[in-house]
């Protein structure tokens, strides 16, 4: 009988081991593993006053039952689940064999289009109409529209013979239905999300108790996937790569597959429907739209915030606001706004502090402050209601956020000053921990709390003039302040920001002088007050 030996301080469990007492294992449980019953197991263990050949304080004793007896439990376990694993490798061989049987049979199925069904037509997913026809769930006699739609597989489910297919096209999507020889093609056996389809069939009704877009489906007769429009299988699958537990700095980076799940989606699609609807508000009031540069070589928020890079030999900047260059368009186009890209070298990284954003600005002649406000208001508003007319777009909205209301006019008018002194009376406390008086820059958390808490939209007035920018006009009736309106939504805080502009050049230049400006710089815009 061989003799194995183990030692727990100098040992190893690997295969290499010998067991010798040159080369001992480290533990029982792999010693038995490597030689199973076939040997007597020595372990080396402090000597007792009556051991002999002691070496190091240490002799070779007998393993003890107890610990042998682990040792055998421990080797039939992996014994049974070294089995198991077999047992299961065989059956996933044999699967895998059987499927490349399947798919390789499948790959000899052709399809062809029937050239003697009604020729389709090609609608959007989403499309509706008297043009469309469902076949009835109880009708057998009646007669679908025979269509033709493109788009890629959103979701994909296979029941028995049938494969469901649920379709998407950026404009809806649509319930398919594979069945019968169509299910069992190369194609349809390997089938993945995003890849592409083109598919013909007739549009049926859902039958009793299911559920489909729009409440109908399309039975397939006959659909295309070209190899270069099959979407990635293993791990570059979307499957594998946008997953629930993704971390958020990888779903940053993966923006451009993000962007095909419904939240993202959606949230794009309102963006586009917001930006429609205010297009169409402002031509309601005869407001024109201009595209102001993006390249400029002023500054209109602080230079702190500035984007600078050399532009043939001279400083240059990106744009943190259009309205300067808006006012140059008053003269000779009347109202005028645009919709265009903004940049600041924000420090911050929160959902309020962005390098870069859509802005929406706007600007206006020949106004009082009141109308100033009036027609942010009914911008605001306006805006809204062609938004919420569309119900697709509405559902959106309630899915993103289940508690929204359209806002009430008039909204609530409060002087800055007057803010100070809610903030006081409601122990809001600044940034700094203390009180807040007249020059603080109000926080977004100490608006938002003020905000939530009113339960209305906001007109927070008559900000002072050190903390504005050098532009704004002051009140006539209170020079420490400037008519400067921010508008505070429930829930959101600051959406919108405005003022009256100085319109005297002597104050336009003393302004430019008290901020250390370069009025040199800005005569495009100086020139306007001459």
């Amino acid at each position: 009988m061989a003799t194995i030996y183990i030692d727990e301080e100098i040992g190893r469990d690997e295969s290499g081991q010998l067991g010798s007492e040159a080369s001992p294992f480290k533990t029982l449980q792999f010693a038995y593993i490597q030689r199973p019953a076939e040997a007597q197991y020595l372990v080396r263990s402090p000597a007792s006053e009556s051991d002999t050949d002691v070496v190091d304080g240490k002799v070779w004793k007998p393993a003890a039952k107890s610990a042998l007896k682990k040792a055998v439990n421990y080797y039939e376990q992996q014994k049974k689940k070294a089995a198991r694993e077999q047992e299961l490798a065989a059956k996933r061989r044999q699967e895998e064999e059987e499927r490349n049987a399947v798919l390789l049979k499948a790959k000899e199925i052709v399809l062809e289009d029937d050239a003697s069904l009604p020729a389709p037509i090609k609608i959007k997913l989403d499309e509706v109409g008297d043009h469309i026809k469902l076949r009835g769930v109880s009708d057998a006699s009646s007669q679908g529209t025979r269509v033709r739609v493109v788009g890629r597989v959103h979701r994909e489910r296979k029941q028995k013979d049938v494969l469901f297919v649920t379709l998407r096209d950026g404009y809806g999507f649509m319930q398919v239905v594979i069945s019968g020889k169509l299910a069992k093609t190369y194609e349809a056996l390997t089938l993945t999300r995003e890849t592409s389809m083109e598919i013909f069939g007739e549009m049926r009704q859902v039958p009793a108790g299911a559920r489909a877009p729009l409440d109908r489906e399309l039975h397939a007769d006959f659909y295309r996937i070209p190899n270069h429009w099959k979407a990635a299988g293993g791990e570059d699958a979307i499957t594998n790569r946008v997953t629930a537990d993704t971390d958020r700095a990888t779903l940053l980076n993966l923006r451009h597959l993000t962007l095909r799940g419904e939240g993202a989606s959606s949230v794009m699609l309102v963006r586009d429907a917001v930006e429609y609807a205010f297009n169409q508000a402002y031509r309601e009031l005869k407001i024109r739209k201009v595209s102001p540069p993006a390249l400029v070589q002023t500054q209109v928020e602080g230079g702190a915030t500035l984007f600078q890079l050399e532009y043939y030999g001279a400083d240059a900047f990106l744009t943190q606001s259009s309205q300067l260059y808006l006012e140059t368009c008053l003269p000779s186009m009347g109202d005028v706004y645009c919709i265009e890209k903004s940049f600041r070298a924000e420090k911050s990284l929160t959902r309020r502090h962005l390098s870069e954003f859509t802005h929406i600005e706007a600007e206006l002649d020949f106004i009082t402050f009141e109308d100033l406000l009036t027609h942010i208001e009914h911008m605001m508003c306006r805006v809204l209601e062609i938004v919420m007319a569309d119900p697709t777009i509405a559902s959106y909205i309630k899915n993103l956020n289940p508690d929204f209301q359209l806002p009430e006019r008039p909204f609530m008018r409060m002087k800055y000053e007057d803010a100070i002194k809610w903030l006081q009376e409601h122990e809001i406390l600044n940034e700094e921990g203390q009180p807040h008086t007249f020059g603080d820059d109000i926080a977004e958390a100490a608006e938002r709390r003020m905000t939530d808490e009113i339960k209305r939209p906001i007109f927070l007035t008559h900000f002072p003039a050190e903390i504005k920018a050098f532009y704004m006009q002051r009140d006539q009736d209170d020079k420490r302040v400037t008519e400067s309106v921010d508008c505070l939504m429930p829930g959101v805080g600051e959406i919108v920001g405005g003022s009256m502009r100085i319109d005297d050049h002597d104050s336009l230049m003393a302004a430019f002088e008290r901020e250390g400006l370069n009025p040199a710089t800005y005569f495009w815009y100086t020139d306007q007050r001459k």
